[in-house]
């Protein structure tokens, strides 16, 4: 069952207008020289400060504008164990790990429904994953490289399923879906991703909440805080995107987790380039409820090469929504804090 948490307060403190982005970095879907498992056990734990720092974020809008926001934390019990991770053995693999267990969703009453309906595409080339009536979560690499933000992400659209129009059927093959593109009105992006503040890129910040334009009326999926791997059932994570090697097709999968720090799930899930910036959701029972339900519990952010004792080793990565980042994306969809008290 899901665990009720109290959720720290993240409020804004001050907002100072920036320069206008210059939009020309080359859009990335595979990071290197990213801090991985190893380095991640080294990490000090981040102070307050640090904290406010790394959640501080940017915020671009579609004229090109650009302000930063600066946060407090309150309510917040910082964790003395670190950035610990599992000591498990981890298998050197690849993107796609023995036999493909990827499936490609044909049907279009599963791919214009729940939970599948929730899964967006962005015009970078990634995935997203509808979190409310406005708002798309998605990976900060698909907007900003670490030092400016991708050309594409200037004219930033998503892409929403529909089932075809009347007409269009000859002209496109079965089975793919069409997309309905929106504009984005802006994007929030965590200061943590940023090179400047945490030297090599650290995943722990790779996520980012786009605002649309105008509102859907699709069933969006909810937030929920990532659990240990010890309490999931099985152990097992699901997500759905649109890899780059089956153009044009949803692609779901799921697996088991292999390692996880406070920050970042490692596992094995099947997934290329396309599918990053998929939202990562488990089923877990409500408290004191019967009913089960989906919520995301982190963001894909793809494949990764790091270096471990000297070697190369790669693995699949996802950055957990933990209670600090739950409380910083739900005050990006609401606003305030007054919905986020709980997880």
């Amino acid at each position: 069952t899901w665990h009720l948490k109290k959720i720290p307060q993240i409020v804004s403190e001050r907002t100072f207008s920036l320069d206008s982005p210059k939009f020309e970095a080359k859009t990335k879907l595979e990071l290197n020289s990213v801090c991985g498992i190893e380095c991640q056990r080294k990490l000090p734990v981040p102070s307050l400060s640090d904290l406010k720092d790394l959640l501080s974020y940017e915020t671009v809008f579609e004229n090109g504008t650009r302000t930063l926001t600066e946060v407090n934390v309150l309510g917040l019990v910082l964790d003395p164990a670190g950035n610990t991770t599992t000591q498990r053995s981890l298998r050197k693999k690849r993107q796609i790990y023995g036999t493909d267990s990827r499936f490609s969703i044909y049907d279009k009453r599963f791919m214009t429904n729940f939970p599948f309906n929730t899964a967006v595409k962005i015009s970078t080339g990634c995935s997203g994953i509808l979190v409310s009536p406005k708002h798309v979560l998605t990976a900060a690499h698909c907007l900003h490289n670490g030092k400016d933000y991708v050309k594409g992400s200037k004219r930033l659209r998503v892409g929403l399923m529909k089932t075809k129009s009347r007409g269009e059927g000859r002209k496109r093959k079965d089975g793919m879906p069409s997309f309905q593109w929106t504009r984005v009105k802006s994007t929030h992006i965590p200061k943590g991703w940023f090179k400047g503040v945490s030297g090599d890129i650290a995943l722990d910040y790779d996520y980012a909440v786009l605002e649309l334009k105008r509102p859907h009326k699709r069933k969006y999926m909810e937030l929920g805080i990532s659990p240990t791997i010890k309490m999931m059932p099985g152990s097992m994570i699901h997500f759905s995107g649109f890899d780059n090697d089956r153009s044009g097709q949803l692609v779901y999968r799921f697996c088991s987790i292999s390692d996880e720090s406070n920050d970042l799930f490692y596992q094995y899930c099947d997934a290329e380039p396309g599918s990053t910036g998929s939202g990562v959701y488990l089923r877990l029972k409500e408290p004191n409820k019967k009913k089960w339900k989906r919520k995301i519990i982190a963001v894909y952010s793809g494949h990764q090469w790091v270096d471990v004792n000297g070697e190369q080793q790669d693995y699949n990565v996802a950055v957990r929504i933990t209670p600090l980042k739950y409380a910083q994306i739900c005050f990006w969809i609401h606003g305030n804090d007054e919905n986020c008290t709980q997880g």
